[in-house]
């Protein structure tokens, strides 16, 4: 499953369909697909040609995603929504394709259930802009609001020892860090909600676009707890990281922000 990180859900929809947002902090532009990043100021080069950053990162994305409707309409169900066939029709709508074109596509049907189709989905995108106005609005009005923090994209393996708060993320990294966040743990805790917020902040010692030998991970490990083979056996098991079936290449899954 394509791993969607933080960046990419704290996006607008705007920075969505095109793609990349601007971080100004590093001043540079990133990309929500893979994450790769191009600094303003820096001229890139490509096929003799040369091209400030935005316009670099906005050709990456042609070049290496294809384009975001096709990078969006391929992400899973649990994200997007939609069935199959929703899928498949959208494709062909963005494809510019009549709806006598679709239908031979299709090898079946007619030109008026896939207006129907079309109903259904402007209808769908109505409900959507509907309920993201209420959700918003309901979230600036608590005045006790817990916001929770991203976890991970596997929805197989999310439950509720998941369901966290940025409060409790940060108890709990107090609590095993208390030396601070770049020391050792002082234990490793028996509760799973606990273990989670561990193994997500570890992550953040991995860089997302490296491979790791079980050696790097091992030594990255154990600067945090003696017993390192714990936290990589857990980093795998909760989802975190991803390795061969050799151990002899170590990823990360989902990178913490």
């Amino acid at each position: 499953m394509t791993h969607l990180s933080d960046l990419f859900w704290n996006a607008s929809i705007e920075e969505m369909k095109q793609g990349f947002v601007f971080d100004q902090e590093h001043e540079a532009y990133e990309c929500l697909v893979c994450g790769k990043r191009y600094e303003k100021g820096v001229i890139y080069q490509d096929e003799g040609v040369l091209y400030e950053a935005e316009k670099y990162v906005r050709r990456h994305i042609a070049i290496e995603h294809t384009s975001m409707v096709d990078f969006l309409l391929g992400l899973d169900k649990k994200w997007t929504g939609l069935t199959e066939l929703q899928r498949t029709l959208l494709n062909y709508f963005q494809m510019g394709l009549s709806d006598q074109e679709i239908v031979k596509e299709l090898d079946g049907g007619s030109s008026s259930t896939i207006r129907n189709h079309r109903f259904t989905l402007r209808e769908k995108m109505k409900q959507a802009k509907v309920f993201l106005s209420i959700m918003e609005l309901v979230e600036e009005r608590s005045s006790h609001k817990s916001k929770y923090i991203h976890i991970h994209d596997s929805p197989s393996l999310l439950d509720e020892r998941h369901a966290i708060t940025e409060q409790e993320n940060e108890e709990i990294l107090k609590i095993y860090f208390n030396q601070g966040l770049d020391g050792p743990l002082k234990e490793f805790p028996k509760k799973e909600k606990r273990r989670i917020v561990i193994m997500r902040y570890l992550t953040k010692l991995f860089d997302v676009q490296k491979h790791y030998s079980e050696k790097e991970v091992n030594e990255i490990l154990k600067a945090r707890l003696d017993d390192y083979v714990t936290l990589r056996r857990y980093l795998i098991e909760y989802g975190f990281m991803d390795r061969e079936a050799d151990g002899s290449r170590y990823w990360v899954k989902s990178k913490a922000k």
